[in-house]
């Protein structure tokens, strides 16, 4: 792709991109460092988190998530709810009141009507099925006699309604600016999506992007948005330096001083350590519920199968040794997970024994059996359930060995892991063949590919995964019985164990009509416990995103759930 052509503005090479030039306004100047850069300020068409944040500081939704998952007003007066009478008592309304007197940047009121506009504007988009056809919103429309509330509607009782213009992904934008920018027209409106009118702190002041043979890198600056609703209390200028790499951002930060933020610095632990020894800086997680864990196959991968190979197939293809609940645990009581984040991980990992991390309200305390690693545990059991050490030291059982292929993607941080894995394993007697596969065809989900994490055709395999949102309940579909992936269904379905519970299918079904509230998050810690006490999955690492902020700069709350910038507007420097 060439930028030139898509953003007729004026492109420059941005040398030196992390050096700060010296001047009276450099005092009052925040500088953010990108190393992926931005290319756009529209979220409705970003190309990663990285244009979502660059966007933040010029849109707002109705409602962002604060640190800890908790729902906190934005453009809205407060978050609706059914004891406030925001969300109808049959949970096919929520009707949201917006604040009273928010003006666009270019003085504007804004109104119910660029709400529904916005809605309109998602729903002409390509690949827009998840806000207009998996979600089923009837209609986005203004509340007679009140000017200022807008009310979406639900074709059936919405469990957890709030979806639309939440989060910084779903921001409201200006009808007349984008009112010309439907459809496939969308992205051509190169000066609104570069330059968006928008109701939070900061307004776009120039965007250039530079493509070359190292890459792709921007610079956008911001200035205050005087009819922000706290302008006396922002930067005057913003700068957003995008592209490089992390550890050159996470020096400028931490070492040098010459940046103020650094954003999601996936840089290896001892380096982060040593930098941030430099004084300028500290180095900040951010936690949601990425959790990193091994996946069980509850089927046979034996490549003599043929087509039968990893086939669920009812119940009918077990695998020989997976099955045993003993073998299960017993592997899952040799790991030291500590040890793992101690020296993988560093602040961007937390030892979890559960699928659901976070928030509070949803994790289970039921199964910190796994903080501490148990050799001879995990030995007795193994002893008791009959898999006998042979000649060589690895168990057998009617005449079948503990021999397990593990595989992963090709990432440093995941070989490492294998590799403790394999001799805490090998202490217990059991046989572990490693393999990492190419991160682009292990996580492709051509079903024609023989090494994907769909086709599973390994006993165990590793990677990270996430519900992406605060409430869990689309995530925990993922282990009913017909997410099985197979060859009738391409290989599609989240279900990637192939594990099959009625009582969790029936207890799934029920999380489905059961509202917000203490029923709901017992529901989904019962859940929860019913994958780990089963280890169907048996987690290792809660990991977090890791950014670097100067010692100077106030106000920074590191938020895993939304925007690493979602609060940019109460930072300030001491």
């Amino acid at each position: 792709m060439k930028y030139k052509k898509m953003f007729p503005v004026l492109v420059i090479i941005i040398a030196g991109l992390f050096v700060i030039s010296c001047g009276n306004d450099e005092d009052e100047a925040l500088t953010i460092l990108l190393w992926q850069a931005p290319t756009i300020s529209n979220p409705y068409l970003a190309n990663g988190t990285k244009d979502v944040d660059s966007s933040t500081l010029i849109l707002e939704p109705l409602a962002n998530y604060d640190e800890e998952g908790n729902l906190v007003p934005r453009l809205a007066e407060e978050i609706p709810t059914v004891e406030n009478g925001g969300v109808s008592e049959d949970l096919t309304t929520i009707t949201w009141k917006l604040k009273e007197g928010v003006l666009w940047s270019d003085g504007t009121p804004l109104t119910v009507e660029d709400i529904i506009f916005t809605h309109r504007y998602m729903c002409s988009l390509p690949s827009t099925e998840d806000v207009c056809g998996t979600v089923p919103v009837g209609n986005v429309d203004p509340v007679e006699g009140s000017p200022l509330s807008v009310r979406i509607s639900f074709t059936s009782p919405a469990i957890y309604p709030y979806t639309l213009f939440v989060g910084a992904s779903s921001p409201v934008l200006q009808k007349a600016q984008f009112a010309a920018c439907l459809g496939e027209a969308a992205r051509e409106c190169d000066m609104e999506n570069l330059h968006p009118i928008g109701t939070g702190p900061y307004r776009v002041t120039d965007f250039t992007v530079s493509e070359s043979e190292v890459g792709i890198t921007s610079s956008i600056v911001y200035e205050k948005n005087e009819h922000f609703r706290a302008a006396d209390r922002l930067f005057s200028k913003v700068r957003i330096k995008g592209g490089g790499d992390a550890v050159t951002a996470a020096r400028a930060v931490l070492e040098t001083g010459e940046a103020d933020y650094g954003w999601n610095l996936q840089v290896d632990p001892k380096t982060l350590k040593t930098l941030e020894d430099g004084g300028k800086g500290t180095v900040k997680p951010a936690f949601a519920s990425l959790v990193e864990y091994l996946v069980i196959n509850f089927t046979n991968p034996d490549p003599s199968l043929g087509s039968r190979r990893s086939e669920w197939d009812g119940g009918n293809n077990p695998h020989p040794f997976l099955t045993d609940p003993v073998v299960r645990e017993a592997l899952s009581l040799a790991i030291d997970r500590r040890h793992i984040v101690e020296q993988l991980y560093g602040a961007a990992g937390k030892v979890t024994c559960n699928v659901i991390p976070a928030p509070p309200r949803y994790t289970s305390p039921n199964n910190e059996d796994c903080l501490t690693q148990d050799i001879e545990q995990a030995r007795n059991l193994l002893d008791e359930a009959g898999w006998i050490p042979g000649a060589d030291g690895i168990r057998e059982k009617d005449g079948i060995r503990l021999k397990i292929l593990y595989q992963t993607s090709t990432n440093s941080v995941r070989q490492s892991t294998q590799e403790l894995i394999q001799g805490w394993w090998g202490e217990i007697g059991v046989e572990t063949e490693l393999k990492n596969i190419n991160a682009g065809t292990f996580f492709n989900s051509d079903p024609d590919s023989p090494d994907n994490a769909w086709r599973f055709y390994a006993d165990i395999e590793m990677y990270a995964n996430s519900g992406g949102s605060v409430d869990p309940q689309s995530y925990l579909s993922n282990w009913q019985t017909e997410e099985i992936p197979g060859s009738e269904n391409n290989w599609r379905g989240g279900n990637v164990p192939r594990w099959s519970s009625q009582e969790y299918d029936n207890l799934y079904e029920e999380l489905k009509q059961t509202p917000v509230g203490p029923d709901r998050e017992k529901l989904v810690i019962r859940i929860n416990d019913m994958l780990i006490q089963n280890h169907v999955l048996i987690p290792l690492v809660d990991r977090a995103s890791v950014s670097a902020f100067s010692n100077s700069l106030k106000g920074v709350r590191a938020n895993g759930w939304d925007s690493e910038l979602w609060n940019i507007h109460e930072w300030y420097r001491e």
